[in-house]
């Protein structure tokens, strides 16, 4: 039997390139090997939107229109919204209950975002326990594995202990260990050279007219030491470069370079070129998302079959946790 894979995206704005190659394109070949959950987690949106949280419904539908667009198939794999499946917050009560607050405090990625997000007031309850619910997302389905980048490693080691609690407590055999499936994530900066965030206003979104991903394109920044157009010039430290790298790779990559550091062509020329090769690689993606707003009623059909999907799973799960807790002798922790 196929493994179970869950993962999920957070509906806090339009996807991006950066989405497209380190999360998307790899769930689509997962599908292929994987019995696959993708949630669009719209309560961990609020967690840390709560002061601006009006745009989600907005985002939830366009992240539905990317997803699909970008090749996930909802006859291949389950497609829903977590807050549609209410269990999601019933596994994360019962979790709560035994998850000790110093597994949550130490956690490298909560005082990573405390430290780099000043425009938010994150000190609260819910985003410290939101590993908590992250946790709750994988148990539910009994998920094997999980695709991440290495950053998100702490994640999943704490939901791995998470479900070893709750199995050892209440003398149970419900939570399966989960494994990474570790992404090789391409370095895809923003057109500024900052990280790719809607927050810095630098990304080239999926869905960009043909006319914005053009002036995005030529607005990137490239190499600071080439003055001159008879300058040669420095790809490997080239934003520019970087981009060939991961949307034309192979032989247009070795011509680019080549042209670069030889000064034959000027960066202006180099970014038309570039912007032609990302249009390329999106042609398909912007045709089924353009059929697909056409007919939107069929993507809220598959949104809703997939949480009716989810909830059969969900349900069995939380009949399973309920009858261990409340039902089974508990085991003293030391």
């Amino acid at each position: 039997m196929k493994k179970t894979v869950f993962s999920g995206m957070r509906p806090t704005g339009k996807l991006h390139l950066g989405h497209l190659v380190g999360a998307l394109e790899g769930w689509v070949k997962l599908q292929k090997e994987y019995h696959c959950l993708f949630g669009i987690v719209d309560w961990h949106a609020l967690m840390g939107e709560y002061e601006d949280s009006g745009r989600i419904p907005e985002y939830i539908k366009e992240m539905a229109l990317d997803w699909l667009a970008c090749g996930i198939d909802p006859e291949q794999s389950i497609v829903f919204i977590q807050s549609r499946v209410p269990e999601h917050l019933e596994l994360f009560m019962f979790l709560a209950c035994l998850t000790p607050l110093g597994w949550l405090e130490r956690n490298p990625t909560y005082k990573e975002q405390l430290r780099e997000i000043a425009t938010r007031d994150l000190q609260t309850y819910a985003f410290l326990g939101y590993p908590v619910l992250q946790a709750a997302d994988i148990l539910l389905y009994k998920a094997q594995a999980v695709p991440i980048g290495e950053d998100q490693l702490p994640h999943i080691e704490l939901t791995r202990e998470i479900g070893r609690r709750f199995n050892f407590f209440y003398q149970a055999d419900i939570f399966p260990d989960c494994e990474a499936i570790l992404t090789k994530t391409p370095r895809l900066l923003g057109i500024d050279n900052r990280k790719m965030s809607k927050s810095y206003h630098n990304a080239i979104n999926l869905s960009d007219s043909e006319h914005e991903i053009r002036r995005k394109v030529q607005g990137m920044f490239t190499d600071p030491r080439r003055i001159k157009l008879t300058d040669p010039g420095h790809p490997q430290e080239c934003n520019v470069y970087n981009y060939y790298q991961v949307f034309a790779p192979g032989q247009t990559t070795r011509e680019v370079y080549e042209w670069c550091s030889g000064a034959k062509k000027g960066c202006t020329e180099c970014k038309l070129f570039l912007a032609e090769k990302i249009l390329l690689h999106l042609a398909p993606i912007r045709a089924k998302r353009a059929e697909l707003e056409a007919h939107k009623e069929k993507v809220e059909e598959i949104l809703q079959e997939g949480a009716k999907k989810a909830k059969a799973i969900a349900r069995q799960t939380i009949a399973e946790v309920k009858d261990a807790v409340f039902h089974k002798k508990v085991q003293a922790l030391t």
